[in-house]
């Protein structure tokens, strides 16, 4: 009989391992959409179209864009996110919410629905069930036009060049992340948490290990960056992995309105 507190013990920890083993800390997204997801064309023996010769230099010249493209990590004391230029997320394939329109850059964040909603966590049976329990999510986008460091002052802020070939890697993980309404475009919950954005539904549950920092490990790995997400399941733990090599953030403000 004494030996009975240690085999539940033991049997609470092979359980554990067992949940955790199921359900992966990462949310399951595929990076990117591989070949044999697409249907081989049908043949076809239609004639070839003709074609017609063009001169070149009355086609109009395409602006020019540069390889690589500013990204910011943001974080306070428990909770990260990320900031992107739109319309380099347009342009790579990202599907945005109807009516959102064009700003100049959005800061993007994941995480529990009751969390995100104005009222927070303000009963004990939430926080009790947020802990225990998978619980709905919510992928928060919120446009901003300004200087980063001006709309977020309270924010640590980091920035990093990342090479706009990302794009489409990062496109497919943010457009995976959210539920799709009949028109295939992402479901908005309500209104963002601050600022005029939303916040889309999710399809994934949230729950412990898989917090909102898991989300961002995930993006960062989608630029090219390698985090181990055990180890980032806090801001501090995230960020002191983002900023060593091969992610090299650097950091450009140190949050509560002081100057780096």
């Amino acid at each position: 009989m004494r030996g009975l507190p240690i085999l539940r013990l033991l049997a609470g920890c092979v359980l554990v391992a067992a949940l955790l083993d199921s359900c992966s800390i990462r949310l399951p997204v595929q990076p990117q959409p591989r070949i044999k997801d697409f249907p081989p064309q049908a043949e076809t023996s239609a004639p070839p179209v003709p074609r017609i010769k063009v001169r070149l230099d009355c086609l109009p010249a395409r602006p020019r864009q540069d390889p690589d493209v500013l990204v910011w990590l943001i974080a306070d004391k428990w909770h990260t996110g990320m900031v992107f230029p739109y319309a380099w997320l347009e342009e790579s394939g990202f599907v945005p919410p109807a009516g959102f329109g064009h700003p100049q850059f959005v800061t993007m964040s994941w995480g529990n629905r009751s969390a995100y909603s104005r009222e927070g966590i303000d009963h004990y049976w939430k926080l009790m069930q947020v802990i225990l329990t998978p619980t709905p999510s919510v992928m928060e986008i919120i446009p901003v036009e300004w200087n980063v460091t001006e709309v977020l002052p309270q924010q640590r802020i980091w920035r990093k060049l990342v090479a706009r070939t990302r794009g489409p890697a990062l496109a497919c993980f943010l457009n995976e992340c959210s539920t799709s309404g009949p028109d295939g475009r992402p479901k908005v919950v309500r209104p963002s948490s601050w600022g005029h954005g939303v916040q889309l539904e999710c399809r994934y549950s949230y729950f412990i290990p898989r917090v909102c920092n898991v989300w961002t490990v995930q993006t960062i790995e989608c630029l090219g960056g390698r985090i181990d997400p055990w180890f980032a399941l806090t801001a501090d733990g995230l960020v002191s992995q983002a900023e060593k090599p091969p992610n090299d953030f650097e950091l450009v403000w140190p949050g509560n309105g002081k100057t780096p």
